[in-house]
């Protein structure tokens, strides 16, 4: 069973994603889209705290919503709403591997005995 400030938390969210769609200049099918696939991402990801979930899910709807276009453009989709739920589901993880992949390497001179 949920917590009642985690349910309450989520529904107050979503409420808000629901009354910003109507706001004039914002499209409202991305929006929605990139919440659901953001929504998505933080159900499905283990092992993470209730802190980190809400951030994960802030950054992956800002960032679905912000890359929904250049998916729609690159993947040929006519729904920016679609475009948005596959540019949120897969921001957060696509960003994390690079991340770690990135990790070791030097971007910059430095010390080159160590």
């Amino acid at each position: 069973m949920t917590e009642p400030t985690s349910t309450g938390s989520m529904v107050a969210l979503a409420t808000s994603v629901g009354l910003a769609s109507l706001l004039p200049g914002i499209d409202g099918d991305a929006l929605i889209g990139a919440f659901a696939g953001a929504t998505l991402f933080v159900v499905s990801a283990k092992d993470l705290t209730l802190w980190k979930r809400f951030v994960y899910l802030a950054i992956s709807v800002v960032g679905g919503y912000l890359g929904g276009s250049e998916v729609m453009r690159k993947l040929s989709l006519e729904s920016s709403g679609l475009a948005a739920f596959f540019s949120a589901a897969c921001i957060i993880t696509i960003t994390l591997a690079l991340i770690e992949r990135s990790a070791g390497t030097r971007f910059f001179g430095g010390d080159r005995n160590g």
